[in-house]
């Protein structure tokens, strides 16, 4: 647990939320500033600023949770029709609280919900290149 860290006051009921399933290892909650109507976070209950810390069970955990989460929402909320399953690593990614988080977020047509990235077809060479690096 890190004493200034907003979820860990939340995974210890420090801090209100409104919960909506748990693990013993993760927990899911609404997010106060949502993005669309039911946006979700799903958090490990152990502290770790992002995933290339968390412990691969908590990662499994979150996940886990969060994927049951997605089919709820698509499910269980009225006019979803799918859903982004996002995960911010460091400020420059959005990445606003320091602690491993997923954000589930329902779609909906026409939500207001708009990413910065728009794909457009790549530089095949520097595709390679990178994935050089990365292999």
């Amino acid at each position: 647990m890190s004493e200034n860290c907003i979820f860990c006051g939340i995974v210890a009921g420090d801090i209100p939320s409104t919960r909506v399933a748990e693990t013993d290892r993760a927990i899911a909650f609404m997010d106060i500033a949502p993005a669309t109507p039911g946006h979700l976070l799903v958090i490990p209950r152990e502290h770790s600023t992002d995933l290339r810390e968390a412990a691969p069970e908590d990662l499994i955990a979150a996940t886990t949770l969060a994927q049951s989460l997605v089919g709820r929402v698509i499910e269980r909320l009225d006019d979803a029709t799918g859903a982004n399953l996002l995960s911010c690593i460091g400020a420059d990614a959005w990445q606003s609280v320091f602690h491993t988080h997923l954000h589930v977020i329902p779609r909906y047509p026409n939500d207001p919900m708009v990413l910065p990235w728009h794909p457009h077809a790549g530089d095949l060479d520097e595709i390679k290149a990178t994935a050089a690096k990365l292999s």
